[in-house]
């Protein structure tokens, strides 16, 4: 099953010139005589919430384990609050607000951002809208962005120069919405499900509503609703509490109570009174069906039993609906989402198929079994199932204080960030008898949408209860015991290989331990196993990939769902993927008290897997519909063409790009005693590596390890798959796509540098100038702020650690009718940076920037142990991780301008452009 979220998120957000602030023209606050101090208000497992006198909240949660913080502000207002003709409101501002203040002019927030190597993000969804940054720890970074969010709330320019610009930025982010079938699905049925409430628009917005809103309305939502009384500040990470909290009443204490008062929003639907049914119908080889159910408001307990029904029912691979469809090989997969919101919500599933499956079929299977869970109730094993896997993704979110933060915002925007926790408490008390309840009420036939994306008789009404009283319902509500903190741990290189211990397992397989304390005593780990070579693996790609794919799916002792609900039981993540060449990676996650089970498990899923032919046939069945739907998809065929016009290896060779049939061909001809054959001669440890981080014994750690691997070996010989330099012609490939209303530009070259080449560093500062630097750098500037046409645009650099053959590329998503404007701008931005280079400001921003965001990879430890596998594997430590940054540190703007001109030629690109180009040269 796939869990989706669904809010709008802000994945590239600029900074233009803007006209004169609306914040001049505040007339809704009265003044305040003095800075407003936070009184605490409540306590609640380690986070405790403090009120300002302003009307603000703010939200409180110190965590020393990771050297970084993250400064998050909930708005309550989103979709729901926009009125007729102003559909897509809340998600322009959103944008706008990241394009100055008159302390902060012009493009001074993105430069900051981008300077301090910050991660930030914001998004819209039907109830709030969020902005969040998280940097490495330090009262600089912490200072400037709580100074930088208390000044936007309520001085923010939003100005029409700037909605202009955004506007068109915004149509596009529309566009490729659109090319998303699952997307187009989804809005269209929310919009026939509710007949009055907001929940039944897109967040996005109509397009009419965004390329017609008045700058007056939109500055005028945001004097409304970006005020202190309507928002809530949160911290968390690393920090002194003390001092955060002064900061916080200095920024924002001062800006004064708004005299306005908000508006109480009192639209709700009707019951449904009867099935309702829609077909979406458009270019593609996409199949879907979907069903939708109104259920009860975010804060009732009903919305907590509606999750438990969504996981019995779709989970992979224990769901009913999944065992019902896709077992069967009527269907290819399972998507369910809840959605929890503050008014009453709605719970969907959607079903993924391929042209030969039959969607009537499917439809009649997916109703029934939803439908008639009255007739067949649910058990007990299927609830606590549900149970463990909600409560131990609610665990593994306490201790990511990032991610924690962050998801505050939906139970702030559904009434109360404490509904977060009281959700837990809900899932722990849940009963049979309540759940049942719960599926009678919500899932019936008079209840239901039911949607189609192609190529009831006796109603029976459900009841809607209100939302309760939050005063009532979390009156001396205390939670439970906060979880215990980790180490302040150091990320530097020098402390990273200090404590890091590297040893060989008895048959020769290179291990790192770095044990330390964390938070949630997490463990994380990587394993990588390397077999075969070029000769020996010829014309095995997809045999490779599928022996990979199916090592989860079952093994001699255990099926597919016992070995899922093992993970669950263990509060464990385990995944099995291809690398490039000849590589299998192995990544898991788990606590102290539960890894050596862990590692047991992992034994059994690498060296006894059972390929079960079922399971075969369902992953066929997954892999050729993927296929199928990225036929059509802009994306997928200009990556698909890039790789095959840089790649001139002959067809069987490991690093042969297949077409799109050849992959189909091969798929389909994949047998069970291949796949048995191919794992016992291949697969065995001796010439991988292991790191792992965390919390854990290091000796244990060692032996459970020695047992896993340490004496498993492969009987065929290993040699390096290399990489090797092809000199590839510039040219230009233009693919038709039509009815996708986005279209994609993708562009590379490949040159012959190593990345210890003297060229390495000042290659990654080039690249981060023109298009790497997320927030700020050339294309995104030239392409999304000047001119409005890419909602994302950029560049990659990815060199080559084994042999003298790299790459760069560039991207950029647009409208068909904006080819023209596009190909100019790429192409002057290009130019420009060939001939002129870097300025000193730029390379000392790409500098900061590189450093400090790779300084937070190291604090996570997923990143850490896949960093460490990496560099044993060179037979690297640290030490070179450190001599790198020393050297790009070192970079002078006449060494970037030198590679650039040295390896990276505009002229030696390979630039393919996919999209409904045809339609767009129409009058």
């Amino acid at each position: 099953m796939t869990w989706l979220g669904m809010g709008l998120l802000l994945g590239h957000v600029g900074v233009q010139a803007a006209d004169a602030p609306p914040s001049a023209a505040r007339k809704t606050t009265a003044p305040v005589a003095a800075t407003a101090k936070a009184v605490k208000y409540t306590s609640v497992e380690g986070i405790t919430e403090y009120r300002l006198s302003n009307g603000l909240r703010v939200l409180l949660a110190p965590d020393a384990s990771k050297p970084t913080t993250t400064v998050n502000v909930t708005y309550l207002v989103g979709s729901r609050h926009e009125n007729y003709g102003e559909t897509g409101m809340a998600h322009l501002l959103e944008h706008l607000v990241f394009k100055g203040t008159p302390k902060l002019p012009g493009k001074t927030i993105v430069q900051e951002f981008a300077r301090r190597g910050m991660r930030m993000n914001g998004s819209t969804f039907y109830d709030r809208t969020n902005y969040f940054e998280t940097f490495a720890a330090s009262d600089d970074n912490l200072d400037w962005a709580l100074k930088m969010e208390a000044d936007r709330m309520v001085n923010s320019f939003v100005a029409k120069s700037d909605l202009d610009t955004e506007m068109t930025v915004v149509r596009n982010e529309m566009e490729s919405g659109e090319n998303n079938p699952l997307m187009v699905l989804w809005q269209t049925m929310t919009a026939t499900a509710y007949q009055w409430h907001n929940y039944g628009k897109s967040t996005i917005g109509a397009r009419s509503d965004v390329e017609n809103v008045k700058i007056e309305n939109l500055q005028a939502f945001y004097r409304k609703y970006y005020q202190p009384d309507n928002a809530v500040l949160i911290v968390t990470g690393q920090f002194n509490e003390a001092a955060t909290l002064a900061r916080v009443e200095r920024y924002f204490g001062v800006i004064p109570k708004p005299m306005r008062v908000l508006p109480n929003d009192y639209t709700r639907d009707p019951v449904q009174d009867g099935a309702r049914q829609v077909t979406v119908s458009r270019v593609g080889d996409a199949h879907m069906v979907a069903t939708l159910y109104h259920t009860a408001p975010g804060a009732h307990a009903d919305a907590v039993n509606v999750e438990l029904l969504a996981f019995i029912l779709a989970d992979t691979p224990t769901g009913r609906l999944h065992k019902a469809l896709v077992d069967s090989k009527k269907a290819a997969s399972i998507t369910a989402m809840p959605f929890n919101l503050k008014d009453p919500g709605y719970v969907f599933f959607a079903v993924n198929l391929n042209k030969t499956q039959s969607r009537d079929e499917v439809a009649k299977v997916l109703i029934d079994e939803v439908e008639q869970l009255a007739s067949k109730p649910i058990t007990a094993e299927e609830l606590a199932r549900a149970k463990t896997s909600l409560l131990n993704e609610f665990e593994k979110g306490l201790s990511d204080p990032v991610n924690f933060g962050v998801s505050l915002s939906e139970s702030i925007a559904t009434g109360d960030w404490r509904l977060h926790f009281l959700r837990r408490d809900l899932i722990e008390k849940a009963t049979l008898a309540d759940v049942q309840k719960t599926a009678q009420n919500y899932l019936v036939a008079s209840n239901r949408t039911l949607g189609h994306f192609v190529p009831t008789e006796a109603p029976v009404r459900a009841s809607i209860p209100p939302a309760p009283d939050l005063n009532q319902l979390l009156t001396g509500y205390k939670g439970k015991e906060a979880m215990a903190q980790g180490e302040a741990f150091d990320p530097s290189p020098a402390n990273i290989n200090q404590r890091t211990t590297r040893t060989a397992l008895p048959n020769g397989m290179k291990l790192a331990l770095l044990p330390k304390t964390n938070r949630g005593q997490t463990v994380n780990g990587q394993i990588v196993l390397r077999m075969g070579s070029a000769s020996s693996l010829a014309g095995k790609t997809e045999l490779a990939s599928a022996v990979a794919q199916m090592l989860m799916r079952g093994t001699e002792g255990m099926s597919r769902q016992q070995i899922a609900d093992k993970l669950e039981s263990l509060q464990s993540k385990l995944s099995v993927s291809t690398g490039n060449g000849n590589a299998v990676v192995v990544d898991f996650e788990s606590r102290r008290d539960k890894v050596g089970e862990l590692m047991a498990l992992i034994r059994s899923v690498l060296r006894q897997p059972a390929f079960p032919q079922a399971e075969l046939e369902t992953l066929r069945t997954e892999w050729l519909t993927a296929v199928d739907e990225e036929r059509r998809q802009p994306q997928a065929l200009a990556q698909k063409q890039l790789r095959r016009a840089l790649s001139k290896y002959p067809k069987g060779d490991v690093r042969y790009v297949p077409t799109f049939d050849e992959t189909v061909q091969a798929v389909q001809a994949l047998k069970l005693e291949d796949l048995r054959q191919f794992h016992a001669q291949f697969y065995g440890a001796q010439f991988g590596q292991v790191a792992v981080i965390g919390d854990f014994d290091a000796a244990q750690m060692q032996k459970s390890l020695s047992e896993v691997l340490g004496s498993w070996n492969s009987p065929a010989a290993y040699e390096r798959v290399a990489s090797e330099y092809q000199d590839v012609a510039g040219t230009q490939l233009t693919l038709e796509t039509p009815d996708k209303a986005n279209a994609v530009y993708l562009a590379g070259l490949s040159f012959p540098v190593k990345d210890d080449h003297p060229d390495a560093q000042a290659l990654i500062l080039a690249n981060r100038v023109l298009g790497g630097g997320g927030l700020k750098n050339r294309l995104v500037d030239r392409l999304r702020q000047a001119e409005g046409i890419s909602y994302g645009a950029g560049s990659f650099l990815q060199l080559n650690s084994w042999d003298a053959q790299s790459s760069f590329g560039l991207f950029a998503i647009f409208a068909p009718q904006n080819l023209g404007k596009l190909r100019t701008g790429v192409s002057e931005e290009l130019a420009k940076w060939v001939a002129q280079g870097v300025s000193e400001q730029e390379l000392a921003e790409a500098k900061s920037g590189i450093l400090q965001s790779r300084k937070i990879s190291r604090s996570e430890d997923a990143a850490l142990a896949g960093g460490w596998v990496d560099l044993m594997s060179h037979g690297r430590d640290m030490v070179h991780v450190q001599t790198q940054e020393d050297k790009l540190k070192a970079v002078t703007r006449e060494q970037v301008q030198q590679a650039i001109a040295r390896h990276l030629s505009p002229a030696r690109l390979v630039q393919v452009y996919a999209g409904d180009f045809a339609k767009a040269a129409k009058p």
